[in-house]
This record gives structure tokens, C-alpha cells and sequence, in this order.
């Protein structure tokens, strides 16, 4: 399977790509599955009702990641790349009074989400921690059809038969530069005389036109700048139940106030960082529109990394964030290939982590970095998130999550500023640094990923 820059970026709703994008998106599959007659139990009546029983990872921190209104949602024909919250709102209201949903070509079902959707929390399905079995009934309420569907990270889902049988490569093999590792595509950067950004963009050439290209990287940073400025210009608090007052926008007008005066210490370039990351997962934790990069609970990361180059370094230049994206999504590739970007399968630094080696990257790049120091970035910014845990309290997206970012942000312009300080030698690999993450997420007990059953999750007081 070749990852594309568009399935890094995906453009989705908050407040988890694993936890409301995946299960919104396997809801709409599993509509089609039903709409094309396929996997229909042999003397199955007329269908007439729709189920969902969620497991692991989606069990214990469903209700605070909107789970089960995301699979609601799914149900009802909602997609994450073109989710209108009103409309939805509308839409949930609608099917709580009813008890139905009317998916197009289906007719209207029954769903309660009450009955139809439940909260396995004692089973864990084999392929993923990220498990989901959906379900539809004929009026007699025996088995229609069934499909049993994992999400992986980022908003990727595979059905069972698919996950068995699904191999990542980073670029594909019939790519201009089909490279699999980090060392590979070293290799093929030193051959080629070309960047990293250079045969990414080569390599999606064989999937799509200039234009197309172009036109949805400029999508991708629009809305990730637009969710930037919506943190900047909202307040409030967040909703969930922990009572977390939105900063960015305080934060920000502080820093504004600050700009021009002997006021503003040298170190408070981080708070600039910090805020960009801050007010892009506030708006994740609040359900708005984000990109997944390389999922939602990172979603601060690299927007807040490229703005604080635009924003912040004299020599940037605007035509160096097509160059920034593209390297960010070639090393995203070479992580999720071979290791994991999901917190429930290997703790945030397969998130944070990933996010900050793919922002530390892009950054690098955008400085006119050689392949070697942007590999050399990539791998500092990964080596200092290993261990990382998932613990989210509550469930929420939140704490310690939107902090998180900002940190992570900080990290990948210090290991981008590192790796330009050197010739791109160094000790530990990328390829070595990934092994070792998805080794050490293989080793991490299931309560510190993403399961909010350790760490700060249950060392914060009840709110």
C-alpha cells in the first residue's frame, strides 16, 4: 500500500483521527458494504437495523474521544473531510428522537445508540487495539451482515481480511524512488542528486497531476493555518467534563503586547511555538476541523512548526511550505511503514513522537538542509520521544495532549536547528530509532496506551 501525502494529511474532525475519524469512516464503509449486497448472510430477511460493539482502545477511551457520536454520525452518511458540525447537531437530535437513521439507498433503520451501540471493555480484538465489530439485523433481528474493522492511526481503517494482508511501503514499488527505510532513501537521495521533498513529489506525480498536487497541498495548509486562527480567536471552555479553559487566545494577545518591547525575554520564541501547537489541538479537543498530521491528537505539531517559520524566521519564504509537507510526509511514511503512529498500539511517541520527527524534518528542509541533516533532525526529534505513554485523562484529548504539542513543536525546531549545526553524521539511525520505538510500543503495558486505565489518567484527581 503507498502512502500518499493525502493519507498522512488527512483532513478530518476532531477530537481523535483513531478514535472519531477511523470509526466515522468504517461506519460509511460499512454502508456501502450493505448498499452493494456484499457479505449478506445466506436467508436473511430485510434489513431493518444497525450495531456496533467497540473494543480495547476504543472501549476505554470512546466516550471521551467521540466514539460512539462518530460511529452515530457514520451511520447517518457524516464523513470527516466534508463534516458540517451543524448539520450533524441537527442530525443527532434527529436520531435520538427517532431511533432511526436513513443512510442514502439503505431506507430508514433502527439505531439506538443506547441499545445498538456497545462498550466492550473486556475483549480485545486480535489485529489491533483499535478494534470495532458493525453489524446490521434483518426485521427478525437475526444477522444481516457483519464486518469487523480496526483503526490504525491517522484515520486509516482495514477490515480484518485486509489487515492480515496489508503491507505498508513507504513509496511504492513502481515509484521514480520506491524507497522502503530511511537508509533506502539516503541511498536514493545521494544517486539522484534530488531532495527528499523532490522525490516525494516525483513519486506522487505517479497518482496524480501538478495541479492536483498543488492544489491539495495548499488545502491541507489552509486548514491547518485556518485552525490555528480559529484557536486564536475562540474561548471558553472545553468541553468533556475536566472544565479546561481555552489559552491560545490569552496567550496570544500577550504575546502580541509583548512584540516591539524590551519586555519579551530571548526564550519566549517557545511560548510563540507552544501557542501555534496549543490553539490547533484546542480546536481537535473541541471538534473542530483539523489535519491529521500525522494524526489528531498531533495535530499541533507541524502546523505550529511551519508557522513559527513563517512567522518567525527572517529568510522564510512562502514557496518552502510545499517542500516542508512534502518532506514531513516522506519520513510520516517510513514511521507508520514500520512502526506505528497510533497511541493505542505504541503510546504517544508513535503521535507526538512521529509528529515532531516529521515537523523537525519539514523544518529542516525549508532551511536548505541536506538529506543527511534532515534525516539526522528527524531522528533527534523521534530518539527523545521514545517511551512516551498515552494516558489522557478522562479519555479526553486534552491532558496532558494539547501541552503535549506544544513541546513537541519545541523539540523539532531544536532538533532541526541541531541537525543543522552538523554534516548529517551521527550515531543512532532513523531506521534504528523506529525499530526501536515500535519494539518499545510492543513491550509497553496496555495501560499506558491510550486505554487511560494508568498515568496521569489516574494519578488526577476525579473532576
Amino acid at each position: 500500500m503507498f502512502l500518499s501525502i493525502f493519507d498522512v494529511f488527512k483532513i478530518g474532525v476532531g477530537p481523535s483521527s483513531s478514535h472519531t475519524v477511523g470509526p466515522m469512516v468504517a461506519a460509511g464503509r460499512f454502508l456501502i458494504l450493505l448498499r452493494e449486497g456484499r457479505e449478506v448472510v445466506p436467508g436473511a430477511g430485510t434489513l431493518a437495523r444497525l450495531g456496533c460493539t467497540l473494543h480495547g482502545s476504543l472501549a476505554f477511551t470512546g466516550k471521551g474521544h467521540a466514539t460512539d457520536r462518530a460511529v452515530t454520525l457514520g451511520f447517518a452518511g457524516f464523513n470527516p473531510a466534508s463534516f458540517d458540525p451543524e448539520k450533524a447537531a441537527e442530525a443527532e437530535h434527529e436520531i435520538a428522537q427517532r431511533g432511526t437513521v436513513s443512510p442514502e439507498g439503505l431506507g430508514t433503520l433502527r439505531y439506538l445508540q443506547a441499545d445498538d451501540l456497545k462498550f466492550d471493555y473486556e475483549t480485545t480484538l486480535p489485529g489491533h487495539a483499535n478494534g470495532m465489530v458493525l453489524s446490521a439485523f434483518d426485521s427478525s433481528g437475526n444477522l444481516y451482515a457483519r464486518e469487523t474493522y480496526y483503526s490504525t492511526g491517522g484515520g486509516f481503517v482495514l477490515t480484518e481480511s485486509e489487515l492480515a494482508g496489508n503491507e505498508l511501503t513507504a513509496e511504492e514499488p513502481s515509484s521514480s524512488y520506491p524507497f522502503r527505510s530511511a537508509d533506502e532513501m539516503l541511498a536514493m537521495a545521494q544517486s539522484s542528486g534530488k531532495s527528499i521533498a523532490r522525490m516525494k513529489l516525483e513519486n506522487e506525480l505517479h497518482h496524480m497531476s501538478r495541479e492536483a498536487l498543488s492544489s491539495g497541498l495548499e488545502r491541507v495548509w489552509k486548514v491547518m493555518n485556518s485552525s490555528i486562527e480559529r484557536g486564536f480567536a475562540t474561548e471558553g471552555i472545553l468541553p468533556g467534563g475536566l472544565n479546561m479553559k481555552r489559552r491560545a487566545k490569552d496567550i496570544h494577545e500577550a504575546l502580541q503586547a509583548e512584540q516591539g518591547t524590551n519586555m519579551a525575554a530571548p526564550h519566549t520564541i517557545n511560548d510563540w511555538i507552544s501557542v501555534y501547537a496549543i490553539a490547533v489541538n484546542e480546536e481537535n479537543a473541541a471538534g473542530g476541523q483539523v489535519v491529521t498530521a500525522p494524526t489528531n491528537g498531533a495535530a499541533g505539531v507541524l502546523p505550529a512548526t511551519l508557522r513559527y517559520y513563517l512567522d518567525h524566521v527572517p529568510t522564510a519564504r512562502s514557496e518552502m511550505i510545499e517542500t516542508f509537507l512534502l518532506t514531513a510526509a516522506a519520513i510520516g511514511g517510513i514511521i507508520k511503514a514500520n512502526a506505528s503512529i497510533s497511541g493505542a498500539e505504541v503510546g504517544c511517541q508513535g503521535e507526538v513522537g512521529s509528529a515532531s520527527a516529521m515537523a523537525a524534518a519539514g523544518l529542516c528542509a525549508a532551511l536548505g538542509g541536506t538529506p543527511q541533516q534532515v534525516e539526522n533532525a528527524a531522528e533527534i526529534a523521534l530518539e527523545h520521544h521514545l517511551g512516551m505513554t498515552c494516558d489522557p485523562v478522562k479519555g479526553l484529548v486534552q491532558a496532558p495532549c494539547i501541552e503535549r504539542n506544544g513541546l513537541g513543536a519545541i523539540k523539532a525546531v531544536s532538533a532541526a536547528s541541531l541537525a543543522l549545526r552538523g554534516d548529517g553524521t551521527h550515531l543512532v539511525s532513523l531506521d534504528a530509532c523506529i525499530e526501536t520505538m515500535r519494539q518499545t510500543g510492543r513491550d509497553m503495558n496496555h495501560k499506558y496506551k491510550e486505554t487511560s486505565l494508568g498515568g496521569l489518567a489516574v494519578n488526577v484527581p476525579e473532576c
